[in-house]
This record gives structure tokens, C-alpha cells and sequence, in this order.
């Protein structure tokens, strides 16, 4: 284990090649058909080095999954205006998570083949439920100033994670023959529309115009 190991720069530089090397093979090979051998002579560094950083491969996915999920919500909080009103924020994160997403396609492809045999199920299960509770959190806001209706703020933020979720993996899966610059506007129209607590509310947060910023790699 390594958590408590304090990498100096160069050591954080070489597990995060690493990390990169291993997301490349899986995305090419697969969780079960890339070998720690097989990530060491892609990064060029010797087999015992791996060990090092990672328990095994196992620890190095869960790994790659968390970092995964810390960009996401960076990419949140970066198109995320904690001045603007509740249901503009859920819009704003909800366009830039179908974006990121789409950005890193290959990753979440890749976390629905292995989540098939239920290996990394928990992992999977963590990363809805942050992103569940952040989205719950502003809709408690959004509900008690009267601009989201009023139910289960859980069960509508479920509703959200559920609607970018599925957008994304049928955006991915070529469901849609439209850019993903023209889908994740109506995720937010279809998200807004659907907790605004009336259509005056959903028509104002639907008229402001967010920032254009491209999610990161």
C-alpha cells in the first residue's frame, strides 16, 4: 500500500505515468487482458517499480477510477457559478458533465465493460453517490427558495446523475447522430424542465448563456 508514502516530484511524476500508460492499454486491450508486465514496458520502467507505487493491478484501476472521478468534479466546479441560483448551478453541471464525459469516453466505455462482471462495483457505486449527494446539496437550495418543486431532493437528484448518466453512455454508443456541443444543451434543457418548480422559473434559467469553456482531457 502507498497511501501514506510522501512521493517527492519526480515520484508523483513517474506513478503518473504509470497511471497514464495503464489507461492507454486498458482502453486498447482491457481490464483483464493488460498485464502489470505489459503497463511497465509501455512506461519503460522496470516491473519492481510498479510495485512501488501500486498493491497490484486491481489497486492501480481503483486508482485510475478516483482520479477519474476528481476530474469530473473539477470540470463541475469550474463551469459551476456558486453565485448564480440553484437550478442555473444543476444546469451548469449537468452540460459539463455530459461534456467531460464525452471527453473521456474511452474511460467511462471502459468502466461499463468491467463493471459487467461486478469487479468494480463498488467503485462505480461511490462515484454516483458523490455526484448524487453535490447534486442533492443544491437542490435543497433551489427547493427551499421556491424555484425547484418541492419533493425527495435525493430522488430528483438521482433523476439528474441518471439523465447526464444514460445521455452520456447513448452519446457514446452512438445512439445519437448529434455533437456532443448540440446534446448536452438539451440534457440541460431536459433537466431543467423537469425539477423547475414552474415554467416561468424554467424559462428564466434557461434563457442565461454559460460560459463556453471546453471540459479538460
Amino acid at each position: 500500500m502507498t497511501e501514506d508514502r510522501q512521493l517527492t516530484a519526480q515520484g508523483q511524476e513517474r506513478k503518473q505515468q504509470l497511471l497514464d500508460c495503464a489507461a492507454e492499454l486498458f482502453a486498447e486491450r482491457g481490464y483483464r487482458e493488460t498485464r502489470v508486465l505489459d503497463i511497465v514496458r509501455r512506461a519503460g520502467v522496470a516491473k519492481g517499480l510498479f510495485y512501488w507505487y501500486f498493491e497490484n493491478k486491481e489497486a492501480l484501476f481503483r486508482e485510475l477510477v478516483e482520479h477519474i472521478r476528481l476530474r469530473l468534479r473539477q470540470a463541475q466546479a469550474q463551469a459551476i457559478d456558486p453565485t448564480a441560483e440553484p437550478l442555473l448551478r444543476i444546469r451548469q453541471g449537468a452540460e459539463a458533465s455530459v461534456q467531460f464525459m464525452a471527453v473521456n469516453a474511452h474511460f467511462f466505455a471502459l468502466l461499463e465493460v468491467e463493471n459487467l462482471e461486478k469487479q468494480f462495483a463498488d467503485e462505480l457505486r461511490k462515484g454516483t453517490e458523490i455526484h448524487t449527494a453535490d447534486v442533492a446539496a443544491i437542490l435543497r437550495e433551489g427547493i427551499a427558495d421556491g424555484t425547484v418543486r418541492d419533493e425527495d431532493p435525493l430522488h430528483l437528484a438521482f433523476g439528474v446523475v441518471g439523465a447526464v448518466g444514460y445521455y452520456g453512455h447513448f452519446h457514446r454508443t452512438g445512439r445519437f447522430a448529434i455533437s456532443i456541443e448540440e446534446l448536452a444543451p438539451v440534457v440541460g434543457r431536459f433537466v431543467v424542465c423537469a425539477l423547475a418548480a414552474d415554467e416561468g422559473i424554467a424559462r428564466r434559467v434557461l434563457t442565461a448563456q454559460l460560459a463556453t469553456t471546453a471540459p479538460p482531457a
